[in-house]
């Protein structure tokens, strides 16, 4: 196991394109650490500089407290998964496994004894025999990732490994990465730009936007207290709900949200510093946090159409010029074409700078 650090990471390719602009955090010893963001963000070229399979420009990456910077990838005791499986068509499951061991010299007694313990760790004893092209996406996966646990490396790099998988394969393997990282208790880093992998299998999170880290920190952190708009519209399906207005105090210094579209949302007491009202904002609403009912933050919208997905619904709404998404349990059934009233739950808001983007969730006494 290692800890793995980004001093200033940076990678700027000939043309000037810049892919990953001076990261700097660190993955604890043990640590399961997923990289998310859209295409081109950055996140696989930052793993790839761990591999050393890009070159780094600028800054330190250590692996275990030793500088890597200018270290051969079969030299940095890092093992990595690729989307691709990259098995070899014409070997066993038990000689793909097993090859990376036998040309480093490991003795056969070593080779089958890794073999063994990666192959029922993973459920693949009874597929030893069996070659790549009689498997299943999921399994091939698995063989994937056995490779790289045979290898007993420091560091695990995984590199979109789901994406080849339908979307009940992915929730299984998903599942048996998790329960190997627990197991194993080695420092894995996961690249991926499913939301849903993030949320769900990492401990941090890093989230990139244009080779730039936009917040590092737990899933539901995250979530719940977003840094700016960007990760706040990234994270959540369906996104957050976004809203234009003001912040203003009374006389008697209660606060009063004024949303563009009219809607008026008295907020009480909250915990915001003068730098948040009366100025331009973005307000944000997660689909959760409105429902229907009437109350002093309702307002009236049309439903425009349903999503159902079975334990829940997702309302899509329109508000003036607004398009909004509520979610709703299957049991509240409303008509398309319908207009409702819709309650916003003030205490759970999030607002943000207009210019900046930079964002601050509320603590309101409502």
């Amino acid at each position: 196991m290692a800890k793995v650090q980004f001093d200033g990471v940076r990678k700027v390719y000939d043309n000037g394109q810049v892919a990953v602009a001076g990261a700097s955090f660190d993955i604890a010893d043990g640590e399961l650490m997923v990289l998310v963001g859209p295409s081109g963000c950055g996140k696989s070229t930052l793993l790839r500089m761990v591999a050393g399979l890009e070159e780094i420009s600028a800054g330190q990456l250590r692996i275990d407290e030793r500088v890597v910077n200018d270290v051969a990838p079969k030299d940095r005791d890092i093992a990595m998964v690729f989307q691709n499986y990259a098995l070899y068509p014409h070997m066993t499951v038990a000689e793909n496994l097993g090859f990376g061991l036998k040309l480093r010299g490991h003795d056969k007694a070593e080779v089958q004894r890794r073999v063994r313990e990666a192959a029922d760790s993973l459920g693949l004893t009874s597929m030893l025999d069996k070659l790549p092209r009689a498997m299943s996406g999921g399994q091939r996966q698995r063989v994937a990732l056995g490779r790289a646990l045979v290898r007993e490396p420091a560091v695990f790099l995984l590199d979109e490994p789901l994406s080849n998988l339908d979307a009940k394969l992915r929730h299984s393997v998903r599942t048996e990465i998790a329960q190997l990282h627990r197991k194993l208790g080695t420092t894995m880093i996961y690249v991926t730009h499913d939301q849903v992998e993030a949320m769900t299998l990492g401990q941090r999170i890093v989230v990139l936007n244009e080779g730039v880290i936009q917040q590092i920190d737990t899933p539901m952190a995250l979530y719940d207290k977003p840094a700016n708009l960007f990760v706040a519209g990234f994270l959540g399906s369906p996104a957050m709900n976004m809203l234009r207005g003001q912040l203003r105090r009374d006389e008697a210094g209660s606060a009063m949200l004024w949303l563009d579209e009219g809607l008026g949302i008295a907020l009480g007491a909250v915990s915001l510093g003068a730098q948040w009202f009366d100025k331009p904002l973005v307000v944000g609403v997660r689909p959760e946090h409105l429902q229907p009912g009437g109350g002093a933050a309702a307002f009236k919208a049309r439903i425009e159409g349903l999503e159902p997905v079975g334990n829940e619904i997702f309302v899509n709404l329109r508000y003036g010029e607004q398009a909004l998404v509520m979610r709703v349990p299957p049991q509240q059934l409303p008509q398309v074409g319908q207009e409702i009233a819709v309650e916003v739950n003030a205490s759970k808001l999030h607002f943000f700078d207009a210019g900046s983007g930079s964002g601050s969730r509320i603590e309101a006494e409502v």
